[in-house]
């Protein structure tokens, strides 16, 4: 139902070929409007008006995901139940925390592999085999602010294939 409701706000925005990524939150769809900040304010205000959906939007283009899935950044990796390959969609470009390391707590369970700057995302691979991880999650929000969005590969891989 959720997925349904998601993807009338899209179309009643006027957006085409509107889908869904089933439990990722990740709506794929078309557009003539080439500007991603006015989308994104515009997606925004109609999720605030018609679901009471709060927070950030973010848009990368079929163009921008191509890039990154091309670049192989996970080369040799596995996405698992134990290794989580994932990425950090910020909002911000050449964010201030760019390069901050996550901190001691985490370090032995969260590996930063790099920054892409085209799509700005972070690339990180989290050990979960160990019960009790430290909270990745808090640390991303703490450091580069709730407008950013995280992913398991996984998924971008997903949204990708349904774009």
């Amino acid at each position: 139902m959720r997925g349904e409701k998601l993807r009338g706000v899209f179309s009643g925005l006027g957006f085409e070929s509107v889908g869904s990524v089933l439990g990722s939150g990740n709506v794929v769809f078309s557009s003539a409007e080439s500007d991603c900040a006015a989308l994104e304010s515009k997606i925004q205000h109609g999720l605030s008006t018609e679901l009471g959906i709060g927070g950030g939007t973010l848009i990368r283009t079929r163009a921008e995901l191509r890039a990154l899935i091309e670049s192989d950044p996970f080369s040799g990796l596995t996405h698992s139940r134990e290794t989580y390959l994932m990425v950090t969609f910020l909002k911000e470009a050449n964010h201030p925390a760019l390069g901050t390391e996550p901190p001691p707590a985490l370090a032995d369970q969260v590996k930063i592999l790099g920054y892409d700057e085209r799509i700005r995302a972070i690339l990180a691979v989290m050990d979960n085999s160990v019960p009790g991880t430290p909270n990745h999650m808090a640390w991303l929000d703490r450091t580069f602010g709730k407008e950013n969005t995280t992913r398991t590969w996984a998924t971008v891989q997903k949204v990708f294939a349904k774009l």
